[in-house]
C-alpha cells in the first residue's frame, strides 16, 4: 500500500439494491436514444436489429466472464487486478494491468463525454435556439457538476443512484408502454430490398451494429471496480451484473421495437433526439417535452454512474504501485479517490466539446483491445494457471461463453473503421512506451528481472 493510502480504505457500504441500481443507470443512459440512428445507418434498414441480439449474447458471455473474475478477486479496479493475476503480477501481468488504467484515462472520459453530449443534444430539443457551439459547451460543463456530486462519501451516491433509477425506469417504460398497442411487423420488418445478401456488406454493417450495441450495453461490469465498496461481493457481484444485463437487453430490444413500430426507419435516421420526436409523434408536445425531462435524467444518471467507477481503476493501479502514485490518494474525510475523480473528470469535460460520432467508436475500438479481449483471453490463462483458485462464482457452460466472447472481440475489431483502430494502435503503443520508460526509470520488470 502507498503512503497516500496509508491510514484508510474504502468504505464496503454498497449493497445488492445499490449495487444492481449503479449497473442498470450505467447501462441505461442516453446511449441507445442517440445511437439508434447511427445504428440503423449501418445497414440501411431495420435488419440491423440483429446486432441488438447479437450485442446481447456477447454482453452475456463477457457477464460471466467478469462474474467469475469479480467474485474471485473482489478488489477496487476489476480489470486491472485480473490482467494482473493472469499474466503473472511480476512480468507481463504488469504490462498488461499499465495499459488498463492507461486506457481508462483516456477511454473513460470519452463514455462520460458520449453520454454528456447526448445530454447537450436532447436539451436542445427544449431550447432550439441553442447554438452548435452553445450545445457543446453545455456538454462540457455536464463532467464539471458531476465532479461536485460524486465529491462526498460513496453511501450517499449509493443511495442516490437508486433514486436515480426510479426515473431511468420511468422513462423507458414510458416508451415501451406508449409503443406497445402500436406494434407492426409490417414497419419493423420493412427491409429494404437484398437486405439479407450475405456479402462483404452485410458481415462489415452488422459488426458496426454490433459495435454500437456493445457501447450501449456497456457498463453491467461498473460493480466490479466498485468491488471493495460491496458488502459480500462474491454473492453480490454476479447477481447485480447478470441480471442488469438481462433486464437491460429486454429493454432495450422493446424500446426499438417500439419506435419502428411508430416512425418508419428511414425518418429515424438523422434524428438527434428520437425519443422525444417518438413520444411527440403519440402524445403531443406537452408529452415530447416530459419525455425529454426524463431523457435528460436519464443521461446525467449514466455519466454520474460511469464517472464514479472508472474513477476507483487508477485509484487501484496506483495503490499497487503500478500507476502514478497522485492517484492513490482518498479523500481524508469522505475516503474517495478525489484524485482521479478530479482528474478524469476534466478530461471529460474537454472531450464532451467533441463530435458524438467522433468518439463512440474510437471508444470501443481502445476498450476492446487494450482491455476486454486480453481479458477474456487471461480468463482461460488464470483458469491454466491458478486452477486451485477459490472461485465463488464459475462460469456457465464452460468455456463456451468465454469462446464465444474472444471471438466476438476479434469481429468487432476487424469490423472496425480503420480510423477507429489506428487511434486504439496509438493509444496501446504510447501507453506501452510509457510503461517501459517508468519501468527503466525504476528499475522494474522487464529491467530489473522478474520479482515479486
Amino acid at each position: 500500500m502507498s503512503e497516500a493510502t496509508a491510514g484508510h480504505k474504502l468504505r464496503r457500504e454498497l449493497g445488492l439494491v445499490q449495487a444492481t441500481a449503479l449497473a442498470i443507470t450505467d447501462m441505461i443512459g442516453v446511449g441507445p436514444f442517440i445511437t439508434i440512428p447511427l445504428f440503423l445507418g449501418t445497414m440501411g434498414g431495420p435488419q440491423a436489429m440483429i446486432g441488438w441480439f447479437l450485442g446481447a449474447g456477447l454482453a452475456f458471455c463477457d457477464g460471466l466472464v467478469w462474474a467469475e473474475l469479480g467474485a474471485a478477486m473482489p478488489k477496487a479496479g476489476g480489470s486491472y487486478n485480473y490482467l494482473r493475476e493472469a499474466f503473472g503480477p511480476s512480468t507481463f501481468g504488469r504490462w498488461f494491468s499499465f495499459l488498463v488504467v492507461w486506457q481508462v484515462i483516456f477511454s473513460a472520459p470519452l463514455s462520460v463525454a458520449s453520454g454528456s453530449i447526448g445530454f447537450a443534444n436532447y436539451f436542445h430539443y427544449l431550447v432550439p435556439s441553442l447554438s452548435d457551439w452553445g450545445v457543446r459547451i453545455l456538454a462540457s460543463l455536464i463532467p464539471l457538476a458531476l465532479i461536485l456530486i460524486l465529491y462526498r462519501r460513496i453511501r450517499q451516491v449509493g443511495n442516490l443512484s437508486v433514486i436515480l433509477l426510479v426515473g431511468v425506469l420511468a422513462g423507458c417504460f414510458w416508451i415501451i408502454i406508449s409503443g406497445v398497442p402500436h406494434l407492426t411487423a409490417h414497419r419493423i420488418f420493412d427491409f429494404p430490398p437484398n437486405a439479407f445478401r450475405m456479402d462483404i456488406t452485410f458481415w462489415v454493417g452488422l459488426g458496426a451494429a454490433t459495435l454500437f450495441a456493445m457501447y450501449d450495453y456497456f457498463g453491467y461490469y461498473n460493480v466490479c471496480y466498485l468491488a471493495e465498496e460491496i458488502r459480500d461481493p462474491a454473492r453480490v457481484i454476479p447477481r447485480a451484473m447478470l441480471f442488469s444485463i438481462l433486464a437491460v437487453a429486454t429493454i432495450y430490444i422493446l424500446m426499438n421495437l417500439s419506435i419502428l413500430s411508430v416512425i418508419p426507419w428511414r425518418e429515424v435516421q438523422g434524428n438527434k433526439f428520437i425519443a422525444s420526436s417518438y413520444i411527440e409523434t403519440l402524445q403531443g408536445p406537452l408529452a415530447g417535452n416530459l419525455i425529454t425531462m426524463l431523457m435528460l435524467w436519464i443521461a446525467f444518471s449514466s455519466v454520474l454512474s460511469l464517472l464514479l467507477g472508472y474513477t476507483r481503476v487508477p485509484y487501484a493501479a496506483a495503490a499497487d504501485g503500478n500507476f502514478f502514485s497522485a492517484f492513490a490518494r482518498l479523500h481524508p474525510k469522505g475516503e474517495f479517490p478525489y484524485v482521479s475523480l478530479i482528474t478524469l473528470g476534466l478530461i471529460a469535460s474537454a472531450f464532451s466539446l467533441l463530435k458524438l460520432t467522433e468518439v463512440i467508436g474510437s471508444l470501443v475500438a481502445i476498450r476492446v483491445s487494450t482491455q476486454y479481449l486480453p481479458q477474456a483471453i487471461g480468463f482461460f490463462v488464470l483458469r491454466f494457471r491458478r486452477p486451485d483458485m477459490p472461485r465463488p462464482f464459475r462460469m456457465w457452460l464452460y468455456p463456451l461463453p468465454g469462446i464465444a466472447i474472444v471471438a466476438g472481440w476479434i469481429y468487432i475489431l476487424a469490423t472496425s473503421q480503420l480510423r477507429s483502430l489506428l487511434i486504439a494502435l496509438a493509444v496501446f503503443g504510447v501507453g506501452s512506451a510509457a510503461f517501459f520508460i517508468r519501468a527503466q526509470m525504476k528499475r522494474e520488470w522487464p529491467f530489473a528481472g522478474s520479482r515479486q
